[in-house]
């Protein structure tokens, strides 16, 4: 047996067999450890896994591995979906800064995470990394093991934990989660181009992961000074660092995570304006308030004529979690000059289907209408803050597809009716 192997041999024989593990997401995912369970899938039994993992980033499920192996995140994912519908995997809806009190607290038995390469200093690297695996870490009475991967950069300014606070520390080289830019459709291009002008030199900047980030990022071509605060962070910076769009103070980019290509980890582990911070910074009203201009846009699959937002159904299938966003969207009411933008298409599947819609159902609002600021589409701009309700339902047809605005009025004026 390997000395790898038999660390996590030696670990798990410290643990109870019902133990409760938490296991790092995002690129911090310890590929490592889910090629040993699966030479070994018996060291799962009784395990019940733990973490904050993403849709669209995190592709294990822990539960495969041993038909007693259980669950527990604040995101549904495909990977966890199946899990998720055989009862296997526990589904906890709580945003990012809720998580925080959730892994304070929870019963937790142990903790896997990945670190940079072990160099015999005093301390590991969390490296690109650094949002919630110090939680678990700074419990004094949870044993932690460290899988130190060679392939995990060292950024100049990242959380760093003490290595005296590890029972075992092995080495690994398994290459991190890539996830490249997708090819952005004419409609998120516009969608891009009219976030952008929302934008001002000198502001700061949130994103969520995914295309709506790509497209708003490739529209600031001509942008200065602009900062980023965010809790993740993927290629398309890449494309503001080249541009010289960016601040070059330190802290210019302020991230818990960096998800996306070898090229964004090596790049921003040696840019000295980048700092890894953990939740705990990042998404706090405290922090976020205090952020002149500070900008948060973020992407949700419909929001309705009263301004509700729906970030987490598809029909009635959970298919995500809140994640960082009314976090981030408080935090952008309470700085000064800030604003919250929610942007979206239009419409879904080839066009069908429009994502402006009447009203959602109870249990697919995740933001609630007062919280909502900015929403965008392909179509334009649609300010809500302030507005009457029937302003802000003649605002969110205006940036609806026009192939349903007529329907939106009709079905606006028979909710109106049944209001008085």
């Amino acid at each position: 047996m390997s000395s790898f192997d038999e660390a996590l041999w030696r670990f798990r024989r410290r643990l109870p067999k019902a133990a409760r593990i938490y296991v790092a997401g995002c690129s911090g995912e310890p590929l490592a450890l889910a090629s040993f369970l699966e030479r070994h899938p018996e060291w799962a039994d009784g395990v019940t896994f733990l973490g904050i993992w993403i849709p669209g980033v995190n592709q294990v499920d822990w539960t495969l591995f041993h038909d007693s192996a259980r669950s527990e995140s604040i995101f549904v994912t495909p990977a966890t979906q199946a899990a998720f519908g055989r009862n296997a995997f526990s589904f906890r809806p709580l945003s990012y800064t809720q998580s925080v009190g959730w892994l304070n607290a929870t019963p937790l038995d142990g903790a896997i995470v990945m670190t940079a390469g072990d160099d015999g200093d005093d301390a590991l690297s969390l490296g690109v990394s650094a949002d919630f695996s110090g939680l678990p870490l700074a419990r004094s009475d949870v044993p932690a093991l460290a899988i130190a991967n060679v392939a995990m950069p060292n950024p100049h300014n990242t959380v760093r934990i003490p290595r005296t606070r590890f029972v075992e520390i092995i080495a690994a080289d398994t290459p991190l989660l890539q996830i490249a830019p997708s090819h952005l459709t004419p409609a998120f291009t516009q969608l891009g181009h009219h976030v952008a002008s929302l934008i001002d030199d000198g502001d700061t900047l949130q994103f969520g992961l995914g295309t709506v980030q790509q497209a708003v990022l490739e529209a600031l071509s001509d942008h200065q000074h602009l900062r980023i605060h965010s809790g993740m962070v993927s290629d398309p910076v890449l494309g503001l660092l080249d541009r010289g769009a960016l601040d070059e103070s330190p802290g210019a980019i302020t991230t818990g995570v960096a998800i996306g290509t070898d090229q964004l980890y090596q790049r921003l582990a040696e840019d000295r304006s980048t700092q890894f911070r953990p939740v705990e910074h990042t998404h706090t009203i405290a922090t976020l308030s205090a952020i002149p201009r500070f900008k948060a846009i973020n992407s949700c699959l419909s929001v309705d004529l009263f301004g509700q937002v729906n970030g987490e159904f598809i029909g009635t299938r959970q298919v995500s979690g809140t994640g960082g966003l009314v976090d981030f969207l408080r935090g952008a009411q309470l700085s000064p000059g800030g604003s919250g933008i929610l942007a979206l298409s239009s419409t879904a599947r080839k066009g069908t289907l429009s994502r402006i819609v009447p009203r959602l159902d109870p249990n697919a609002v995740a933001v609630a209408r007062q919280d909502v600021d900015i929403v965008v589409t392909e179509h334009g701009i649609a300010r809500l803050a302030g507005l009457s309700i029937d302003q802000r339902a003649e605002a969110l047809i205006s940036v609806a597809d026009p192939a349903f605005r007529d329907k939106l009025s009709n079905d606006w004026d028979r909710m109106r009716k049944d209001m008085a």
